[in-house]
């Protein structure tokens, strides 16, 4: 089987790699997700502090439901984020082969982290919203193909393609500044000339530095995207989604659930990275 893997195109090497590092990232992050998710759009917890923060909502989840419920979402978000990691490594595989300049420049790598990830966002929008109305817990589908078909019949096809422009204003850009610090910062690692053994470790932080930059600065749309694929109804335009939110609660309202995200997206990016460079030098892919 590792020969076979080996004789497989460099963008096929890429997308199974990708699929390894999304696997295991979302397997180990799910709950930062789904309590990112409920204190964004203030779903009713009994939390005992009477606040409404990350590990408030962590332990009411717990005492309501059981620590399994903080995994809830986990299938649609396997069938999101594996596919859609795999996507996204090898679009930028196969657009980096495109560019012949030997250094990546800044611009080239804002450019290829926001259309890989462009591509991988409109491929598998519909289960991005399905993930998200799961890890709601407003909704109780009982499989997959049941919440999708749910949605298509009770609202219509709009509602599987709900958030889909927020959802590529928060994705995309946090794509471009997440590649074009990461690509600088591993730069940095390489010329300081530190021992291989260390690059693994050195990589990962390099990771969650610009996985933090990238999540600051992308938080809003995240806000936004997850109150339009929760009441595809109710917020249907993002105009007047960012204007009932700051009349409900100001700026502030957009930036709900920034420190599981921030955690989240930094953690899951950083590791996506480090296990997708492992995975790739074990296929012969570098």
């Amino acid at each position: 089987m590792y020969n076979n893997t080996m004789d497989l195109s460099p963008v096929v090497k890429s997308f199974v790699a990708g699929c390894c590092s999304g696997t295991c990232s979302t397997l180990l992050f799910q709950p930062l997700d789904l309590v990112k998710t409920r204190i964004q759009i203030q779903v009713p917890l009994a939390c005992a502090s009477g606040r409404i923060g990350m590990v408030s909502v962590a332990n009411a989840v717990i005492r309501q439901e059981n620590v399994l419920a903080l995994w809830k979402g986990l299938v649609p978000s396997l069938s999101r984020c594996a596919p859609g990691v795999g996507i996204y490594f090898s679009s930028i595989h196969f657009l980096k082969s495109k560019f012949q300049s030997d250094q990546q420049r800044a611009l080239e790598s804002v450019v290829i982290g926001a259309v890989a990830r462009t591509v991988a966002v409109v491929t598998l929008i519909p289960m991005t919203v399905l993930k998200t109305r799961y890890e709601s817990g407003l909704f109780d589908y009982k499989s997959i193909p049941r919440g999708l078909a749910h949605m298509y019949q009770t609202e219509g096809l709009r509602a599987l393609f709900s958030g889909m422009a927020p959802t590529l204003v928060r994705d995309v850009p946090f794509s471009g500044i997440y590649l074009m610090f990461y690509t600088k910062f591993k730069k940095m690692v390489n010329e300081r000339g530190f021992d291989q053994t260390l690059h693994p470790q050195l990589y990962f932080v390099c990771g969650l530095t610009a996985g933090s930059i990238a999540a600051v600065l992308t938080q809003p749309a995240d806000v936004i995207k997850t109150h339009m694929q929760t009441d595809s109804k109710k917020y249907q335009r993002i105009a007047t989604t960012i204007l009932h939110l700051y009349q409900t609660n100001g700026l502030h309202g957009f930036f709900k659930g920034i420190v599981p995200r921030t955690l989240r997206r930094t953690l899951m990016a950083a590791m996506s990275w480090t296990l997708y460079e492992t995975v790739s030098r074990q296929v012969g892919l570098t």
